[in-house]
């Protein structure tokens, strides 16, 4: 199908249905979402979850303690923010239920740049997907059920339609009034159509921000009476009134009210009467207007503390649901996040050298965490991030120690998403010849910028901190092994053998037997077996060598029983791959003429240069990304 018909058939799906008031109880009695309310239909929109048992996953059982979630597909993409998206839906799970969530508004609270305004801009388009019922003409889009007395009418209508009773607790609208008279009591000369909810016609979905101080009144909620039709009818008579204001826009759907707490009070207690009671008053003397929607309000926590603490507002502040909104805490949901954006820009091709977007992660993890108690800052953002440390940091603590010990709050403060996307554009176009990003580019270009930012001296020493003594050190240790994996050409041959040598030893070493080599024939004894394992246990600090054998070996013969009686690979064991690296590595000295750019003295260095750059560009580096990044490792290497 091409993008025209396929426009055409979307076109035709969506143009409004006009049904008789008996074909539209027939249609009830059939299909239950005919008569649905806002939150139903948002969460048949919203549609059922993926259940995740987070038990079959080493990562995600840490992150979540072996809880079974649930991941909405409506929300893929807002990563690391599982526990705001469920409050939202169990809101609409409530609402849809008929509690006591339905008479109230929605409120999402969090830092800029957090998400608040892309979950309301997924809502909204979430609402246009499930068409309701009202009558037609009507400028509030009611849903023909307000004709009906809930007392007389109901029970007629529950045993002949299956209707529950709950639904008729709707009024008729001033504009519907007035035409029941001038029908007679007819109701069947009411028509009624099928819409789909739609931002640009504004029809069941609205926007409203807040206005000027001095002259922003409740007409931007409730409409106010049109002018020009003074000429035609009295100024109380409906059809002489604008139902232009935002509650009578998104009566049976969305009004989202943006920033809710910079508008005066006064202007806000039509919301009140519109959640609690179901309709509002307009500013003329005639009925009240019906209004069963949601209200979704968002806005920073700085206006949600000095309303929440002003007494005038205690009325409000009950009928509010607040879902806290936080920036995303784990590194590798936040670069997720970097993805996504740079995916959706004309960055999208651009080379990226591994670690750019994990560092930028890194860094604005680091600056919205807490300080933790007698624990590292960086170990406390790798248990988040669903890490083990068991072996690398004896001190780090467990996730719910962490969360008890920072609070509520964690997440509400720190550096923005959008900020971090600004550096990233930043480094994307550092260099004037190649639209590529790298780490060293990166921290140089996110100095300058908190330099520019004029934090308070005291975070920027916290930010320049994190640069220099957290992200730089970590980047020169992983670019330090980059560069020796793409140096050691059979980089993982070689660690295999090393590997396999040393479970060799330390099994024969345990067992206080003689080993024979079958390749050349030597024989070791049990000192020349200490001695050999010795070599690689030294340069990596061993403390305690006949545990760490014994530890080694254990696991291997483990491992065999489950691997056809084949050795483990050798990067399966944290320890001993971090013992073997340093070996491979100790002598780093034959690195300088094959990885420097300076003339090469022989051909074959100059060969064996060549083909490391080349191993580096597999890796994903561009060949001037190489050049920077070995001459930078060098640098920091000498200085250290």
């Amino acid at each position: 199908m091409n993008v025209i018909s396929h426009f055409a058939a979307r076109y035709e799906r969506t143009k409004v249905e006009e049904l008789t008031i008996e074909e539209y109880l027939a249609e009830c009695k059939r299909e239950p979402l005919a008569y649905a309310t806002a939150p139903e239909r948002m969460l048949k929109a919203i549609g059922e979850p993926k259940m995740v048992d987070t038990r079959n996953d080493p990562r995600l059982s840490r992150i979540f303690q072996n809880k079974l979630i649930k991941i909405y597909p409506a929300f893929a993409e807002f990563y690391g923010l599982e526990d705001a998206i469920e409050q939202v839906v169990a809101y609409f799970r409530h609402a849809a239920q008929g509690l006591e969530e339905k008479k109230q508004i929605l409120y999402l609270l969090g830092p800029v740049g957090g998400g608040k305004s892309s979950i309301a801009e997924r809502l909204k388009s979430l609402m246009e997907q499930v068409p309701f019922y009202a009558i037609k003409g009507s400028p509030v889009n009611e849903s023909p059920l307000g004709l009906f007395d809930p007392v007389e009418d109901g029970p007629v209508l529950e045993q002949e339609y299956g209707i529950p009773r709950r639904y008729l607790n709707r009024i008729m609208s001033p504009w519907a009034v007035k035409r029941l008279e001038d029908f007679g009591g007819d109701i069947r000369q009411f028509k009624v159509v099928k819409r789909y909810p739609s931002v640009l016609k504004q029809v069941g979905v609205a926007k409203t921000e807040p206005g000027d101080e001095n002259n922003q009144d409740i007409s931007s909620l409730v409409g106010k009476v049109d002018i020009r039709k003074l000429e035609t009818f009295a100024q109380d008579d409906p059809d002489a009134y604008s139902f232009s204001g935002g509650l009578c826009l998104a009566n049976q759907g969305l009004l989202e009210f943006v920033e809710m707490f910079k508008a005066p009070i006064k202007v806000l207690h039509p919301l009140l009467t519109a959640t609690q009671e179901g309709n509002f008053k307009g500013t003329e003397g005639f009925g009240a207007i019906p209004f069963d929607g949601i209200i979704l309000a968002h806005s920073n926590e700085s206006e949600w503390k000095s309303f929440r603490n002003n007494k005038n507002n205690e009325a409000f502040l009950d009928r509010i649901y607040i879902v806290k909104v936080p920036y995303c805490l784990r590194i590798a949901e936040e670069v997720k996040i970097y993805e996504k954006l740079i995916r959706n820009s004309s960055l999208g091709g651009a080379p990226c050298a591994p670690g750019t977007l994990k560092m930028m992660a890194q860094f604005a993890v680091l600056t919205r965490l807490k300080e933790p108690e007698n624990s590292s800052l960086y170990s406390k953002a790798l248990i988040y991030d669903g890490e083990n440390l068991k072996d690398t940091d004896p001190k780090a603590k467990s996730i719910q120690e962490y969360r008890d010990y920072a609070g509520v709050d964690e997440g509400m403060a720190g550096i923005s998403t959008r900020f971090a996307y600004k550096i990233l554009s930043k480094v994307f176009n550092f260099d004037s010849q190649e639209v590529a990003a790298n780490p060293v580019h990166l921290m140089y270009v996110l100095e300058q910028q908190i330099e520019r930012e004029q934090f308070p001296k005291e975070t920027e020493e916290k930010y320049v901190a994190l640069i220099k003594e957290i992200l730089a050190p970590r980047y020169a240790e992983f670019i330090g092994k980059e560069i020796q994996t793409a140096y050691l050409e059979s980089y993982s041959e070689y660690g295999q053998n090393l590997f396999d040598r040393y479970v060799t030893y330390a099994d024969y070493w345990i067992q206080d037997s003689e080993y024979r080599d079958t390749d050349t024939g030597e024989v070791f004894d049990r000192g020349a077996l200490n001695a050999e394992l010795e070599k690689m246990e030294k340069p990596a600090g061993i403390a305690n060598p006949k545990d760490f054998r014994n530890e080694i070996v254990n696991f291997v013969l483990r491992a065999r029983a489950n691997n056809g009686g084949k050795n483990p690979s050798w990067t399966s064991y944290e320890k001993l791959r971090a013992v073997i690296e340093k070996k491979m590595f100790s002598n780093t000295e034959d690195l300088l003429p094959v990885i420097s750019f300076n003339a090469k003295a022989s051909a074959e260095d100059a060969k064996k240069h060549e083909n490391f750059v080349q191993r580096m560009v597999d890796k994903g580096y561009t060949a001037k990304q190489v050049r920077l990044l070995c001459e930078w490792y060098l640098r920091v290497r000498k200085s250290s």
